[in-house]
């Protein structure tokens, strides 16, 4: 079986560290004080996530089909 992986998106917050969300599986949100941290609590966010899914027999989703690109956008005022 194929390892799963998935992106995330760290956000740095105004009073400090930084908030992890993974797209791909719904609520898996965590935090960490610094982007070290923040990493480390992702992977474990993503392993309990998982272990939740296969406790209820549910389907593992994965990234490996999503594409991914910033678009940026012009301001307007």
């Amino acid at each position: 079986m194929k390892t799963p992986s998935y992106k995330i998106h760290l956000r740095k917050e105004p009073e400090g560290g930084y908030t992890v969300i993974v797209p791909s599986l719904s609520g898996c949100i965590t935090y960490g004080k610094d982007i070290d941290e923040a990493l480390k609590m992702a992977k474990e966010a993503i392993e309990l996530y998982i272990e939740g899914l296969k406790d209820l027999g549910e389907e593992i989703p994965s990234d490996d089909d999503i594409l991914e690109y910033t678009m940026k956008m012009d301001a307007y005022a």
